[in-house]
């Protein structure tokens, strides 16, 4: 039983970058609760026996899915509370991609917060879902929701403004491929990564044909 006056009820989100969204939402009010440490997307690591509590305990908790959080589906897969993202008939999806920037069919690229107008669209849904818990905060949740769509779509204009002024696509490499979502609005253009997964050490033929498709003398890595 939550006390809606005295007591916020309290909503729990999965990862960081889920966090991070949350807390443009609820923004002079009380924070979500976050599972995972910062770094810990859900690949990898265990749940801890108070994140199973923090869970039961939770009204509601949000997370992107098993495609993306393996780690907590054993706990949520099933939970009655729990809210997973990917479910949603929603968002810009694109498949995963192999080492040389190729299409992998049948697959999903789990990283959508890194789209801007699927982060709108996860901040939108987070107002609706903070406001079910604790709707005393209804009005300051949709208004931050607003306002934070606004902050991004000016971020996004003026990047592209620049990067129109000085050059249009720019060609990168990434170390593990975690980033198609943002290169639309960055200009960025893939051309290979060097490991499938940032566990795993690049092989020296991967190294090697990077270095072949080189478009540019100096290339810049992008690292998680």
């Amino acid at each position: 039983s939550y006390s809606i006056s005295a007591q916020a009820a309290t909503v729990s989100v999965s990862n960081y970058p889920l966090f991070l969204l949350s807390e443009a939402v609820t923004e002079g009010a009380p924070s979500a609760n976050r599972l995972l440490q910062a770094g810990e997307v859900g690949h990898h690591g265990s749940v801890s026996p108070s994140d199973i509590k923090a869970i039961q305990d939770s009204k509601f908790v949000v997370w992107f899915g098993d495609k993306l959080e393996n780690n907590l589906a054993s706990n949520l897969k099933d939970a009655p509370n729990a809210i997973a993202l990917f479910d949603f008939d929603a968002f810009n999806r694109h498949p995963l991609r192999d080492v040389k920037g190729k299409d992998i069919e049948g697959t999903l690229d789990p990283h959508i917060w890194s789209d801007p107008e699927n982060a709108k669209a996860i901040t939108r849904a987070l107002a609706v879902i903070h406001s079910h818990a604790n709707p005393q905060y209804k009005d300051l949740y949709q208004a931050n929701a607003k306002k934070f769509a606004q902050k991004l779509d000016n971020e996004v204009a003026a990047f592209q403004q620049k990067s129109v002024q000085t050059n249009h696509m720019k060609p990168y490499w990434a170390y593990h491929d975690a980033y198609q979502y943002i290169e639309d609005s960055l200009n960025l253009t893939l051309i290979g990564s060097l490991s499938p997964d940032h566990h795993l050490a690049p092989k020296a033929s991967q190294l090697r044909w990077l270095n072949e498709q080189r478009p540019n003398k100096q290339m810049c890595l992008v690292s998680p």
